[in-house]
């Protein structure tokens, strides 16, 4: 099996803010299919943190359990571009920790 060439990408991020995230994630060379641009699977859920006393959340309260609405962002790269995806996320990304799943897919031909 050969080493995956795309990955699924997958964060979660206040809904107010998934459009300048899967804007960013765009720019950077995410979420392409063919002549198709911004692909992204989303949906809406529930995220759940307690922050330390030191750290300086961007919503909810620290040393308290915390439950907010957030939107799901599903979408893909090329590993050429994967770094720069993730890097984009980060950048777009209100938190002030930001979670990113890295997924390595495989392709057709390894099946």
């Amino acid at each position: 099996m050969s080493q995956p060439e795309r990955f699924l990408i997958i964060t979660g991020v206040p809904p107010e803010h998934a459009d300048a995230v899967l804007d960013a994630i765009s720019s950077a060379g995410g979420g392409i299919v063919g002549e198709y641009t911004h692909c992204a699977f989303m949906n809406t859920g529930t995220g759940r943190f307690k922050p330390s006393t030191a750290a300086n959340p961007n919503v909810g309260q620290r040393d308290t359990i915390n439950s907010v609405t957030e939107a799901r962002i599903e979408t893909f790269c090329d590993r050429a571009v994967a770094k720069q995806v993730v890097a984009a996320i980060r950048e777009a990304h209100p938190y002030e920790e930001v979670v990113i799943y890295i997924v390595p897919l495989l392709s057709e031909d390894d099946l």
